[in-house]
């Protein structure tokens, strides 16, 4: 017998704005939009006035005075939940698990998830010299809601870029596997190459072109270097115009609103955890403990192992996330399963925090076509730090909550490395990557270990150290480092 109370989507809805169509609304409309076309999608009668639960996902684009309350206003709805998400990319998951558990203690029958980005509309409006004059603007400085605080050092090293921190576990990653420079970016461009196929078939997709692995990864104007080892074509691009929505609700509401049986998807299991709040910290630079053991406890939870998995979306705003958990799941590169259902974020888009409000929207679509099979998908926050696992199905069944203390305790339980803000003399570097702009070499920033075993950030802007680092496994290497001023540990050679 099928527990009332157990969470199933009832409703998805997801839509991509073309330059071609002009200028997308602003996000509040998208929202709205959103939720009554997934109250359409759940083909039940009433849905929109039955949610009692509005959550919406921190949007880039503009800045509102009351995010979820305009929505629910928009929509007509009495007084309920309202929640707004921090700058995430488990967000929309992350909304939904905690939507579920409402729904599990009985304190709320229905939700909506929605969220929205439309960045590319701002882009091309600044060229145009405008900008938007959208609905109910945040009064006074917007101050943005990162889910976890900075290292006092990282601000001096000025390490806020994901796609700085997230190069350099690739780097790491790839020393720890003794892969050559050469190696590596191959691999990446294989990989990312799988995820153009599906993008290419995928009619949301923003860039719906396969591609080949030399077009992902040889440089050239076009696709410069980013952050050592990425150029552009292998990282995520946020500016898109794109919205989605999600409407769960409990298993007994489904059948009051007379949502058929044929469009639930149900929740079968979900775990989030944290990785050590600071990227040098991790004793382990290469790998993600908090990956595996959320994983691991989303699909016990669920009754399943990972062979059972027969669609995945693995969060992939960088290579180095893409392999994180490939190797916290143990998939092979020879694993014939596709690792999105979406094309991941370089080329289906990755709207700000949103994204995952796409990739649950597109694994709910499959699983309603396989019926028999489970889908599971992965978001990742801040620099690798957040995680979120979910296992979906079409079929409902029993669900065994993991136990997210005693999985957080398992990490928790590994040896942390201390961060030292000021180091001087010999230090050997433990992970690096080269910053470029449009110009060229920026800076580089190092992870180095420190004698005794604490570790401390490091940079320097010396064109030449910075070529080497480039051309050669910088990983373990003897450095000398200065007070650079401000903070700062300057690497001299």
């Amino acid at each position: 017998m099928i527990d009332s109370r157990s969470p199933c989507l009832i409703g998805v809805a997801q839509r991509t704005f073309r330059a071609e169509e002009g200028d997308a609304p602003e996000p509040l409309e998208l929202w709205a939009e959103m939720a009554e076309a997934a109250a359409r999608d759940s083909g039940g009668a009433g849905v929109i006035d039955c949610i009692g639960d509005v959550n919406v996902v921190y949007s880039v684009s503009w800045a509102y005075d009351d995010a979820p309350g305009r929505l629910a206003e928009r929509l007509g709805l009495a007084d309920g939940g309202r929640h707004l998400s921090d700058m995430s990319g488990t967000s929309s998951q992350k909304m939904l698990c905690k939507a579920a558990m409402r729904i599990q203690q009985g304190d709320i029958d229905l939700a909506l998830i929605a969220g929205a980005e439309c960045l590319a509309t701002r882009k091309r409006l600044k060229k145009r010299g405008l900008s938007p004059s959208w609905s109910h603007p945040l009064p006074g400085k917007r101050s943005v809601p990162f889910e976890d605080p900075f290292h006092p050092s990282e601000l001096a090293h000025e390490i806020f870029q994901a796609y700085l921190t997230f190069a350099m576990f690739d780097v790491a990653r790839r020393a720890h596997l003794k892969l050559s420079l050469d190696e590596n970016v191959r691999q990446a461009g294989e990989l990312f190459a799988s995820l153009t196929k599906v993008a290419a078939a995928n009619p949301h997709a923003w860039f719906r072109r396969e591609r080949s692995p030399d077009e992902l990864i040889d440089v050239s104007l076009e696709n410069r270097i980013v952050a050592h080892p990425y150029p552009k074509n292998l990282v995520a691009i946020m500016d898109v115009d794109m919205a989605s929505g999600l409407l769960i609700a409990s298993h007994e509401k489904a059948e009051a609103l007379g949502v058929p049986r044929d469009r639930r998807i149900y929740l079968r299991g979900w775990c989030e955890a944290k990785d050590p709040l600071y990227v040098a910290e991790r004793d382990q630079l290469w790998r993600s403990i908090a990956m595996r053991e959320a994983s691991k406890a989303a699909m016990s939870a669920a009754g399943i192992g990972i062979d059972e998995i027969a669609h995945l979306d693995l969060y992939s705003c960088f290579p180095s996330s893409v392999n994180f958990a490939r190797d916290a799941l143990g998939l092979g590169l020879d694993d014939p399963r596709p690792l999105t259902v979406t094309g991941g974020l370089p080329y289906h888009g990755g709207p700000g925090s949103a994204y995952l409000g796409h990739s649950i929207a597109t694994l709910a679509e499959m699983l309603r076509e396989d019926p028999g099979a489970y889908g599971m998908t992965s978001g990742v926050g801040m620099h690798m730090t957040n995680h979120s696992y979910a296992v979906y199905s079409a079929e409902p069944g029993p669900l065994g909550l993991s136990e997210p203390g005693a999985v957080q305790g398992r990490i928790d339980a590994v040896a942390r490395r201390t961060i030292r803000a000021e180091a001087r003399g010999s230090a050997r570097v433990a992970a690096y990557s080269v910053v470029h702009d449009r110009s060229g070499l920026q800076s580089a920033t190092a992870i180095c270990d420190l004698p005794g075993g604490d570790r401390c950030y490091a940079r320097t802007e010396s064109a030449d150290l910075m070529r080497e680092m480039e051309s050669r496994e910088f990983v373990g290497e003897a450095v000398e480092l200065t007070d650079g001023g401000a903070g700062v540990n300057r690497i001299v050679g």
